[in-house]
């Protein structure tokens, strides 16, 4: 025995072999599986079968070798199908439930990236805005073509007429007034 608090205690031999831990979600698993295989056609096939075996062998087989007998209600069989059911109900519950955690995992999934999804759209749309507005002030193609050709218009009708040889006369070109 250890003498201090701060140290485990020696280990004591155990008259049991010891169990190997399984993983928590073996026994869920296991369950699932039985209760998906109950679900099936194949199993109400094969328990039918049983059944219509059982109740042959036990009506006209030979009477020496009849193990639940008719005159009693075939009880063997009923306390089979009894404990079948006992069995089965639970591990059906087992896999609802499973299901039930997932479902809920997978809405509350479904929850956030449905926010994502709003958050994402509300800032697409605010940037959309803001780009909006911003080139509402920011000059067009057409608006500066307008500009220039104004521009140009009014150069042109500033500028004095040429000579008969086209070019200015010198006076103009000095930049003195014409009269």
């Amino acid at each position: 025995m250890a003498d201090r608090l701060d140290q485990p205690r020696e280990v004591r031999g155990s008259l049991l072999p010891r169990v190997p831990r399984l993983r928590p979600d073996t026994l869920g698993r296991a369950s699932e599986g039985i209760a998906r295989f109950l679900g099936t056609p194949r199993f109400i096939v094969y328990l039918t079968v049983f059944c219509a075996a059982w109740l042959a062998w036990n009506s006209w087989g030979p009477v020496d070798l009849r193990f639940d007998k008719a005159e009693n209600g075939f009880t063997a069989l009923t306390l089979m199908l009894s404990l079948q059911a006992s069995y089965a109900a639970p591990l059906i519950l087992l896999a609802q439930n499973r299901q039930t955690d997932r479902d809920r995992v997978q809405a509350e999934q479904d929850r956030q990236r449905a926010e994502r999804n709003l958050a994402d759209t509300e800032y697409l749309a605010r940037e959309m805005a803001a780009l909006r507005i911003a080139l509402s002030e920011v000059a067009t193609r057409d608006f500066v073509r307008s500009e220039l050709r104004s521009l140009l218009e009014e150069i042109e009708a500033s500028r004095p007429a040429p000579d008969d040889d086209g070019e200015p006369s010198s006076a103009e070109r000095r930049g003195a007034p014409s009269a």
